[in-house]
């Protein structure tokens, strides 16, 4: 059984974890107005990870025996300058979502919650990965520039994503 100030802080990650999925939907959006259907396809692939991530918080909440209440979802951006852009400012969100998770953590071990604690170890693994696949795309992207064949190059290695 998690306590109320736990629940309160899962269901804070199940909103995070949603909006997560429609800020990537918002920048699979663009990358499809763009003709970049390769990383209209990553970010698909990414949106449907967080809202399985999602699940997993709503889930656990529910086998804890807690309750899972559901807040307002923010409007994500909508337009961007460039898919670097983009892919900076997913890097800085994965980054935001990682503080989240440690606080998490920071929450459970400090209340002793052995389960919740061995719960968000999947996450906190989940979150390097994240973070490091961002940041690679990220570097590529700035040495890519603005060169239209590199960045077709980018656009179908990306779609590659399933």
């Amino acid at each position: 059984m998690i306590s109320k100030a736990m629940e309160k802080a899962l269901n804070g990650q199940i909103n995070k974890e949603t909006y997560s999925a429609y800020l990537y939907f918002a920048m699979a959006a663009y990358f499809d107005s763009e003709n970049l259907e390769g990383m209209a396809g990553f970010m698909k692939v990414q949106a449907q990870e967080e809202m399985g991530h999602a699940m997993k918080f709503y889930n656990y909440i529910n086998e804890q025996g807690g309750r899972v209440t559901l807040d307002a979802i923010d409007k994500p951006q909508a337009s961007y300058k460039n898919p670097l852009e983009i892919f900076q400012l997913s890097l800085k969100h994965e980054k935001f979502i990682t503080d989240s998770i440690n606080k998490l953590m920071d929450q459970a071990i400090k209340e002793n919650d052995h389960a919740t604690k061995e719960f968000l170890h999947w996450f906190v693994k989940e979150q390097v990965e994240e973070e490091d696949h961002m940041a690679k795309i990220v570097s590529k992207l700035e040495r890519v520039g603005e060169s239209g064949q590199g960045l077709l190059i980018m656009d179908a290695q990306l779609g590659s994503r399933k």
